[in-house]
């Protein structure tokens, strides 16, 4: 029932904002009370909580196994990377908008705990962009703080735009802005 409440919430949230919906919006979507409701969640954002948890954590997870694979390069991890959070967007889509839409809907401790993963996969992303830079994969002259935020900024944007079931799949986007990353987009003679 729990994971029924959140994919609801989730749906209503995507479409009408969190604040505009109510706990009785949620329970009279699943035809429940809301004594189901107060039995799993204690409030609405201890459930808004939950969603950016998964979100965040499942993320976190992939990444650190990617980051940890040992025969993967530099730029192969960062290809996984890239392919991980568009290809997330298929199953995950009506999640990462409201991971990036409502997070100012937490407050205080919620908020600082998600902040901080969402940081300490920024951190992750810039750590490899460094050691890309350190080892000659990527060049040696880069910000590697401000390449990471764009890198992050172009894959996390694509919730808004990219089609799963459109004319280029999920890892064929990846490789796209892979290679506009790592090669730019000034021709070269």
């Amino acid at each position: 029932m729990k994971e029924k409440i959140t994919e609801h919430s989730i749906r209503l949230f995507e479409e009408k904002g969190f604040s505009e919906t109510s706990i009785q919006d949620i329970v009279d979507s699943m035809g429940v009370t809301k004594g189901t409701f107060y039995y799993y969640f204690s409030s609405k954002e201890e459930l808004l909580m939950d969603i950016h948890l998964r979100y965040i954590d499942e993320l976190l997870s992939r990444q650190e196994q990617i980051m940890t694979d040992g025969q993967l390069s530099c730029k192969g991890k960062l290809f996984e990377i890239v392919y991980m959070l568009i290809s997330s967007i298929k199953t995950k889509r009506s999640s990462a908008k409201i991971f990036f839409r409502e997070l100012h809907n937490l407050s205080g401790d919620r908020l600082a705990q998600i902040v901080s993963k969402r940081d300490q996969f920024r951190f992750n992303v810039e750590h490899l962009v460094t050691e890309g830079m350190d080892k000659r994969e990527f060049r040696g002259d880069l910000n590697a703080a401000i390449v990471t935020f764009g890198i992050l900024g172009a894959a996390n944007w694509s919730y808004h735009w990219f089609n799963p079931s459109g004319s280029y799949s999920d890892r064929e986007v990846a490789g796209i802005f892979v290679d506009m990353i790592l090669k730019g987009v000034e021709l070269h003679r």
